[in-house]
């Protein structure tokens, strides 16, 4: 199946003058407002003090850029490594956090910046806003680029979920908002063990950086988490969230919620889109297989799986409702190739992100606030 159309970002700049002065020049990147890229003028102005220092003069303005296009691309600065992008990602957002209770396996690089994620790079990420299960998301993320993937592939695509809202179906829509989504997922523990799964991505303990019970138990509470300890160490965890929810500022409805992540049909889904994105084999081979390993799992319970989801009330989600969402994604999904030293600030309460398998050296960290 070919995915709807969606926008790659190498075509012809678009000006934006709002924020242009002597050392900074901006610019969109095609058709999509998402990102609002932003350079520096002269050499002078490439160094991350000077960059911090525009930051810091422009920071209202900049703050409503960023809730207007969704997303910041700061490149063509000097930002170096992980103490680079922390300063400048603290310059847009003093309130950086490090508390992680996403899925993705991460190494910290700084107290604040971790590599995006340590998944093998043949793995689809989908698009999600981070942490989006969460009782508190986080309200910024942050991406710094300090090795780019050579390509087919490696790039960390935006999606506006305004725009994804808008465009799914209103049947489909619906039912997403009526029920809700209920989130699944069966972490191993300290101990180790259990079958290997693709789908199971890192230990409870990993995630909590925590052995004792207790405090998971806290951290659950304070999330709205359902923790249950199983045989063997295991712990599942199961919550509900809506499926959407209004922009804190502007009011507007986003598709808010990992449905597109968690589903069984996920990793098959995201596969032959990308199979058909980059005419490359290999990725639908890979999608036969994902598909080949759902049709074993779906013979489990929903609760035993190591991540799923079904509507908030325990119904199934259907494939076909999943490929409506994933079609309404991939309709939105700016792609932008990476270059070295390109900081990212997203709104993650309106602009998703995911990531693009690839080959090769590629070397991608996360900050967030």
């Amino acid at each position: 199946m070919m995915p709807p159309t969606a926008t790659s970002a190498g075509s012809a700049p678009t000006t934006s003058s709002t924020l242009d002065d002597g050392a900074i020049h901006t610019r969109t990147l095609g058709a999509s407002r998402l990102p609002l890229v932003i350079e520096p003028v002269s050499a002078e102005g490439r160094s991350v003090p000077a960059l911090t220092a525009w930051i810091a003069e422009n920071h209202t303005i900049l703050r409503q850029k960023l809730t207007t296009h969704g997303a910041l691309l700061f490149r063509g600065f000097a930002v170096g490594g992980a103490v680079d992008f922390e300063r400048v990602a603290r310059a847009v957002d003093p309130h950086l956090k490090n508390d992680y209770l996403g899925t993705s396996p991460r190494n910290a690089l700084t107290d604040f910046v971790f590599s995006a994620s340590e998944l093998p790079p043949y793995y689809p990420i989908p698009q999600h806003c981070e942490m989006s299960f969460t009782r508190s998301p986080p309200s910024r993320l942050f991406f710094c680029c300090f090795v780019p993937s050579s390509g087919p592939g490696g790039e960390t695509p935006l999606c506006d979920f305004r725009r994804v809202y808008a465009d799914l179906d209103p049947e489909v829509r619906a039912r997403f908002i009526a029920r809700g989504v209920r989130n699944i997922r069966n972490y191993a523990g300290p101990e180790g063990g259990g079958r290997f799964d693709l789908w199971k991505l890192k230990r409870w303990d990993e995630m909590f950086l925590t052995t004792d019970r207790a405090k998971v138990e806290a951290a659950c509470e304070a999330n709205g988490f359902e923790p249950t300890w199983l045989p063997g160490g295991r712990l599942r965890l199961v919550n509900t969230q809506p499926a959407a929810k209004l922009h804190p500022e502007t009011g507007e409805p986003t598709w808010f919620n990992h449905s597109q992540v968690f589903h069984l049909s996920a990793v098959e889904g995201e596969y032959r889109r990308i199979a058909a994105r980059l005419g490359k084999p290999r990725y639908s081979v890979l999608a036969r297989i994902a598909a080949a390993a759902v049709r074993v799992k779906r013979l489990g319970s929903p609760l035993d799986q190591a991540m799923h989801c079904t509507f908030g009330d325990g119904t199934p989600i259907s494939d076909a409702d999943m490929d409506q969402v994933r079609d309404a994604v991939w309709k939105n999904m700016v792609f932008v190739p990476w270059r070295k030293g390109d900081v990212v600030a997203i709104d993650n309460f309106a602009v998703s992100h995911g990531r693009m398998p690839y080959q090769g050296p590629r070397t991608v960290a996360v900050a967030w606030a």
